[in-house]
């Protein structure tokens, strides 16, 4: 179990889900960029850095800050080895982001040790879906015929273990949002399908729901630079916004404001 939590600790925001390609690292880059915009000190931490999207992403902003001043977060990785003490690699790394405000965590699209541990440290746990009910198979088993919810499933177990090892721990609270991701412009009934099914389950498993960011080609765009959609509106050598960009730069900032984090912490905030 974690054994680093100071006093005045950071508030972490854990992205997880076993399934890969739902868009954890990419909402947590945009998540971090948004809190540094608000005057906020974050640190990341990428926990799949074998697969390394996070940590790339973080090394293209670097890169980028270098021609161009943009805020980066203190980033740190560990690349899983059998090896490894985990807990102590995980009390390491939380120790070179400890003085910041917040702490983003990127998880691995599997089931690891790491990944559970990682859990644990989780005062909001963020598990986007991309919508469609293949990804709601992580969360839930859902009846074909009935097309209702049958019961949780595997990675709501993990997150159930995981609350309770962190209410045994400290007595704190894991917040739990599964955003809904990855929306698509059509499709509406399948929308409406799985809007009603992912409601049935919160109330069912206990988990807070809200809207991520539509399939926008900005999205991809952005990574090459380590950019996100509020970069745009920043930038002096970038034009006019176009409405899609404008689009999700609001995407985001309904994100930020759902998960509550402003409200949380202490901060000078920065209009953007």
């Amino acid at each position: 179990m974690p054994s680093f939590r100071p006093q005045k600790a950071p508030r972490v925001v854990v992205f997880g889900n076993e399934k890969g390609g739902t868009g954890k690292s990419t909402l947590a880059m945009h998540l971090a960029v948004a809190l540094l915009n608000r005057g906020l000190s974050v640190g990341t931490i990428d926990l799949d850095a074998r697969q390394g999207t996070l940590t790339r992403y973080v090394a293209n902003r670097r890169l980028f800050a270098s021609r161009t001043a943009v805020p980066m977060p203190e980033h740190v990785a560990i690349v899983p080895s059998p090896a490894q003490d985990i807990e102590a690699e995980l009390v390491k790394a939380f120790e070179q982001v400890a003085s910041c405000q917040v702490v983003i965590v990127d998880t691995p699209g599997h089931d690891s040790a790491l990944a559970q541990a990682g859990h644990a440290y989780a005062d909001v746990l963020v598990t986007p879906i991309n919508d469609s009910l293949i990804d709601l198979d992580v969360i839930a088993t859902v009846d074909p015929h009935k097309q209702t919810i049958q019961r949780p499933s595997h990675y709501a177990e993990r997150v159930w273990k995981a609350k309770q090892a962190r209410a045994k721990k400290d007595g704190a609270s894991l917040d739990w949002v599964v955003v809904r991701n990855r929306l698509g412009q059509l499709d509406a009934r399948n929308k409406k399908l799985m809007a009603r099914l992912v409601a049935e389950l919160s109330k069912r498993i206990g988990f807070r729901i809200a809207d991520g960011i539509h399939e926008r080609v900005i999205y991809r765009e952005l990574f090459l630079d380590g950019l996100t959609a509020e970069d745009l509106s920043t930038l002096a050598d970038r034009r006019e916004a176009a409405m899609s960009h404008v689009a999700a730069r609001q995407e985001i900032r309904n994100l930020v404001t759902a998960l509550g984090l402003l409200d949380a912490i202490e901060a000078p905030l920065v209009s953007r």
